[in-house]
């Protein structure tokens, strides 16, 4: 499972031209699952991100979480997180989940998330043709991967 992680002040998500989710201060979650990821790379990750240490506090430093900020979150599904370009210019996502397999694991890092986190969870569509808009703070990007967990 790999996720790209952008803190905000504001993200959308508009689909077929329709307002689909916004948040305004928060962390927007592209989120891309692989063929062997399970409900514990899930846990992990939803862990992990509910408290990532990535606001700056009073001196500047990145040292408050979202629930310290009372900040949001998008999460938008991103199978091309696992493009491979080894070889010609076309990538290839064979090891992306295909649609029956990452859906209910998709569902489920939702759910889990808002539990973990204890924020409400604003979410794109499955498969759906989606326009992102964000205004990334900082910037700050991170890239994890559940498989990279040392």
């Amino acid at each position: 499972m790999r996720v790209v992680i952008q803190r905000v002040t504001s993200a959308s998500v508009t689909i077929d031209g329709q307002l689909k989710s916004s948040i305004g201060l928060g962390l927007l979650v592209l989120l891309g699952i692989e063929v062997d990821d399970t409900v514990e790379d899930i846990e992990w990750m939803c862990g992990k991100i509910s408290k990532l240490r990535i606001f700056s506090d009073e001196n500047g430093n990145m040292n408050l979480s979202i629930a310290d900020v009372n900040g949001e979150f998008l999460v938008i599904s991103q199978f091309t997180l696992h493009a491979s370009t080894k070889k010609g210019n076309r990538p290839s996502f064979l090891s992306a989940a295909r649609p029956e397999q990452a859906i209910p694991l998709y569902e489920k890092f939702l759910l889990q998330l808002e539990n973990e986190s204890g924020r409400k969870v604003y979410s794109g569509e499955f498969g759906a043709d989606m326009k992102v808009a964000l205004l990334n703070d900082g910037p700050v990007t991170i890239w994890m991967d559940s498989k990279s967990k040392i």
